[in-house]
């Protein structure tokens, strides 16, 4: 575990505090961005190189925990909730995107090891997240939290059913803990996409050979992929604390796929 050496935002001056888990990559980065612009100091999980230096220009406190970006590993969410508390002492809303991608058809390729990889990667990852943000919210008065999922979880997907089935298992869970915890003051909500223009996404697709990123994006209602500036602005609407009414809900952030 690291801590960097800003000491603006400490406990008790009333600023919030968001974690974002991970700031590794994705969208973690772009997020930590414009919560730290408005207004909120930070505990990260893995920034990327010359993330904190920026969260810092904007005059956003920031913790840092090492070696804490999967969600899946035991320990690595109470980690960053421990972090938080003991620099701020206090946890306003938090956010972590998780999955393994397993491809093929149900009959043809499904195997009983694609289904254990798939579980553990988009359900254990979110169930650990949870286990760790909301009681601790809950017991210190409220807070939001983000699940990132993914759009298969709103629809039968061709050639990734498995995948599919594990990201509607988790985005059920949010439902679930929402109901549960709605009279906390605590938010849970889900966001799904699909279609990103990330690295990942690109090797994954072969997206960067312009002729398949034109097909690919010729699947999409849209015509394009999507940024991580504009996942950035979704996500911190259910994060931000301008938006107290809504938990419980699952939204597609997939240009209308």
């Amino acid at each position: 575990m690291s801590v960097s050496d800003d000491s603006t935002g400490g406990p008790g001056d009333g600023r919030r505090v968001a974690l974002v888990h991970s700031a590794a990559g994705y969208v973690g980065p772009a997020l930590a961005r414009r919560l730290a612009a408005s207004g909120h100091d930070l505990v990260l999980a893995d920034p990327v190189d010359g993330l904190v230096d920026e969260l810092q220009d904007l005059d956003a406190a920031v913790e840092v925990v090492d070696d804490a970006s999967n969600p899946a590993r035991p320990g690595a969410t109470d980690a960053l909730v421990e972090a938080a508390f003991r620099r701020f002492g206090r946890l306003d809303a938090a956010v972590a995107a998780s999955g393994r991608i397993v491809v093929g058809r149900f009959v043809e390729d499904a195997t009983f090891e694609d289904f254990e990889q798939v579980v553990e990667g988009c359900m254990e990852a979110p169930f650990r997240f949870l286990k760790s943000v909301v009681p601790a919210m809950a017991d210190h008065g409220g807070g939001q939290v983000l699940v990132i999922t993914s759009a298969t979880a709103a629809r039968a997907t061709k050639g990734a059913p498995l995948y599919s089935m594990a990201r509607a298992g988790a985005t059920h869970l949010v439902r679930n803990v929402a109901a549960e915890v709605a009279g906390r003051n605590v938010q849970v909500n889900a966001v799904g996409t699909n279609f990103m223009d990330f690295p990942e996404f690109r090797a994954a697709t072969g997206a960067d050979d312009p002729e398949v990123r034109a097909r690919i994006e010729a699947a999409v209602p849209m015509r394009r992929l999507g940024t991580m500036e504009e996942f950035a602005a979704t996500c911190a609407v259910f994060l931000d604390g301008t938006s107290r009414f809504t938990t419980g809900q699952y939204l597609s952030h997939a240009g209308g796929w």
